[in-house]
Order: structure tokens, then C-alpha cells, then sequence
């Protein structure tokens, strides 16, 4: 069967075309296919937009959480009605990839600004969040055995997510890729998994991205470190454990996917030796 054979492609082409005639959009570009989204770039009374088919529930949850930001700290929601999401579109000049212009220092420096922004509390109610307990929960449950860092990690989270602490809306993803240069706006966080937890997750993935190389160096790591600590507010310790948690989470997902984990793993190392060095 071919692809435009395909009942659910046809579902989604169906969906695309209602929304594009009901939300007045003129198509600007040809559809992309993510695993859990559709995205097409159009034009709203000339303007470019970003129009976006949601195709798993963590999609529609993070969806709901970019209104709930009402366009601080992430891109802002111009329509929203079921799994169809209408949002301001990035401009295609910077770009926080390495090969773009920034060093790591300055795209650091300015994720952590962007994470800050989603974390402030809001009058508004706040949508259906997923706790970290239940994010971490491949991890926690010890899937994954034979490798002494991975089970380090576990301890980690588990010690972690044991703690009463902050309850603060996270955006869950935070990357080079999923903060976005918004001309006037600045930069902005796009793709929010919607969680809530510790707001030292957040900072987390960061130490992940972009490449191997970069996040393997050691005097890189702690270069970051000293970065993300002063910027957000956080004792390296704190900081440390979540960034250990992570990447055992991380490793634990690339494994069950028949994926090398070997850039997680590297971090969550690095980690595990600065935690060790750390005053306490």
C-alpha cells in the first residue's frame, strides 16, 4: 500500500485541510512528518505561521501548555482546537547549533534565560502536567542492568523524586533545536513536553546536546556547569544530580530502542565524577 494509500495519512491530509479552510491559512511549504506530529508552514492574512497536526497525546499535552505560556518564553499560540495547533513561526536566520554563530557559552546562557521564563508562576489554571515519578518511571523500574552508571542513576532519581520539593511547570525539552530565533520576539522554546517537577530538570538536557563531541568534553562540562549554576540559581550538587538522573533516563530510552546510548552514558559519567569532587 502506498503512502497516500495509508488511512491514517489520508486522516491527517483530511485534518490539515480542515483547519487550513477554517483558520483562513494558505499553505507556505510542504508538510513535515515527525513521530508524533505533522507540521506545515503557512501564511495567516500574509503573515507565516506554523500549523501543527498532533498525532500522540504528548504532543496535545504539550500543545496545551504553550497556551497556558501565552507566548512568554515560548512561541505563541495564534488558534488552537483539538490536535490542531496554530503558532508563530521561527525565522530561518540564527540558530543555536555550533555551526550557526554562537559559541556554547552564549547558547547555554541563552536556553537557561528561555527555561527561566515558562517556570514563572501565572494566574491562569495550569493544564494536565505529567510529574517527573511518572517520566522516569523506565528508569526507576530497573529495566536496564549491567551498567554501574545507569544503576547509579536510578539511585539518583529515586533519591530525588523522593524528596518533597518544588512543584514548577517544566517544559521537559530543552535543546539547541527546541529553542527557536523569533525576530522581534527573541528566542523562544517550540515542543514542550508539559511536565512538572524540580525546575533543575529542565536544565538537564541541555548537557546532552548538541553533539557527542562537544558534551564529552570534560573541561566543556564544567564550563557549562559553572554557567548553568550562576544563571539559574542552583547548587552544582543539585544541579549535578539531576543532570546524572537525566542521562540514565536518556540511556535507559536509546537502549530499549536498539540505539548506542554512549553519548548519555559519557554524560551521566562526567556527572557521577563532578558529584563526586563537589562540596557537600
Amino acid at each position: 500500500m502506498s503512502d497516500a494509500d495509508d488511512p491514517e495519512d489520508r486522516g491527517v491530509q483530511q485534518i490539515l485541510s480542515h483547519f487550513l479552510s477554517a483558520w483562513n491559512l494558505v499553505a507556505d511549504g510542504r508538510p513535515v512528518t515527525t513521530p508524533s506530529s505533522v507540521l506545515l508552514p503557512v501564511l495567516r492574512d500574509g503573515a507565516p505561521a506554523m500549523l501543527k497536526i498532533a498525532t500522540h497525546g504528548e504532543e496535545k499535552r504539550g500543545a496545551a501548555l504553550m497556551v497556558w505560556c501565552g507566548g512568554d518564553g515560548a512561541a505563541r499560540v495564534l488558534a488552537h482546537d483539538g490536535p490542531a495547533l496554530l503558532m508563530e513561526r521561527a525565522e530561518d536566520g540564527p540558530s543555536l547549533l555550533p555551526s550557526r554563530g554562537h559559541t556554547d557559552d552564549e547558547a547555554i546562557e541563552i536556553m537557561c534565560a528561555v527555561i527561566a521564563r515558562p517556570h514563572r508562576p501565572r494566574p491562569a489554571p495550569r493544564p494536565a502536567l505529567v510529574p517527573l515519578s511518572r517520566w522516569f518511571r523506565n528508569l526507576l523500574c530497573e529495566r536496564v542492568t549491567g551498567c554501574p552508571v545507569v544503576a547509579l542513576a536510578a539511585e539518583t532519581a529515586r533519591d530525588l523524586l523522593s524528596v518533597r520539593s518544588e512543584s514548577t511547570v517544566l517544559h521537559g525539552d530543552i535543546h539547541h533545536g527546541n529553542v527557536l530565533h523569533f525576530g522581534r520576539r527573541g528566542w523562544l522554546a517550540i515542543d514542550p513536553k508539559g511536565l512538572i517537577g524540580h525546575r533543575a530538570f529542565d536544565y538537564a538536557n541541555m548537557f546532552c546536546n548538541p553533539d557527542h563531541e562537544i558534551v564529552t568534553d570534560a573541561e566543556r562540562f564544567r564550563r557549562r556547569l559553572e554557567i548553568v549554576s550562576r544563571a539559574a540559581d542552583l547548587e552544582k550538587p543539585v544541579l549535578l544530580k539531576w543532570i546524572l538522573a537525566w542521562a540514565g533516563l536518556s540511556a535507559t530510552w536509546m537502549i530499549e530502542s536498539d540505539l548506542s546510548p554512549k553519548t548519555p552514558l559519557a554524560v551521566a559519567e562526567l556527572a557521577a565524577d563532578a558529584l563526586i569532587r563537589a562540596p557537600h
